[in-house]
């Protein structure tokens, strides 16, 4: 049976294309049965509190951080989307005297605009966020040097390069976004020889840091998070650590505070990673092959998917 056309851009691949009964068993999912998701290579874990859910974010950076020497270098590659733990990052560091100055840092995307990856003078720069809100608020005595910040640019061969260049990624943490995507790996557009079926995930794999297209429904959660809702100001391409760099980290650390994805969506990619259901039309489920996975939850932001009218 054909794949169904998404209900949300039709010359596209999404979630809404899967089969109606893996949307429905998904969906029926409590909070409860999503705590119990977890299985080896895969763990659930839950937050009671912001606060915990954030600090226990930001102490992903320190632990990394702390295993790094200039002989065994160490590295975390992180997101945008959550923002709220990189002040914390940054306190943690100061308060405890923590030398960081042999670890690294890779940013996960950054966008496009006109060719180019957008310069830190743009309001939605991402490497212009992390700078501010982190790496600018640490003491200089503690911090990294330039050249251990790794910010993707429309020509990533030097990004990709330090992929293998003896870095140790201990964590690449992440963001779910509406498309159900981590980074900027969107669903791809649904042509050519992926017209009637979505790329298999071995062959979505084979994806490395990269300009991409942007699904219509991440510029509109990009204008709804960060621009205001004004979505003239959200870019259309951007660049995006793909699968193989993602492969590389040891671990793939999720953080869902349901700021950024529904109630639903945050179900979905649990149940699917759980079952071991990878399908590129949910680019998030393809981590059901990665060896470690986490996803960490704040409890009250699970909301329901029952239907409520408003």
């Amino acid at each position: 049976m054909p794949r169904r056309i998404s209900s949300i851009a039709p010359d596209w691949w999404d979630y809404t294309t899967l089969d109606a009964d893996l949307i429905a068993a998904a969906a029926r999912l409590t909070p409860r049965d999503l705590a119990k998701l977890s299985r080896p290579g895969f763990q659930v874990v839950m937050y009671d509190t912001l606060q915990e859910f954030y600090l226990a974010e930001a102490l992903e950076y320190i632990n990394a951080w702390r295993q790094s020497t200039a002989d065994n270098p160490v590295g975390i590659c992180g997101p945008i989307g959550p923002t709220e733990q990189l002040p914390l990052v940054a306190r943690l560091v100061n308060d405890l005297d923590l030398d960081v100055s042999s670890a690294h840092f890779w940013g996960m995307d950054e966008w496009v605009v006109d060719g180019r990856e957008a310069p830190i003078t743009h309001p939605l720069s991402f490497a212009k966020a992390d700078r501010e809100l982190c790496f600018d608020r640490i003491r200089k005595e503690l911090r990294m040097p330039d050249p251990n910040l790794h910010f993707p640019a429309a020509d990533a061969t030097a990004y990709r390069a330090t992929w293998n260049g003896g870095i140790r990624c201990a964590v690449m943490q992440g963001g779910q976004g509406d498309v159900k995507h981590w980074a900027f790996n969107d669903p791809p557009r649904r042509k050519g020889k992926w017209k009637d079926e979505p790329p298999p995930p071995a062959e979505y794999r084979k994806l490395a840091t990269r300009v991409v297209d942007l699904h219509p429904l991440t510029i509109a959660q990009n204008a709804r998070t960060s621009g205001g809702g004004n979505i003239s100001l959200v870019p259309t391409q951007a660049i995006s650590v793909g699968p193989v760099e993602t492969w590389q980290a040891e671990k793939v650390s999720i953080w869902q505070a349901g700021m950024h994805d529904n109630p639903f969506g945050q179900r979905l990619t649990a149940f699917m990673i759980s079952q071991r259901i990878p399908d590129s039309a949910v680019p998030m489920s393809l981590l059901a092959d990665h060896p470690n996975v986490q996803f960490n939850y704040y409890r009250g932001g699970l909301g329901a998917c029952e239907v409520e009218m408003h």
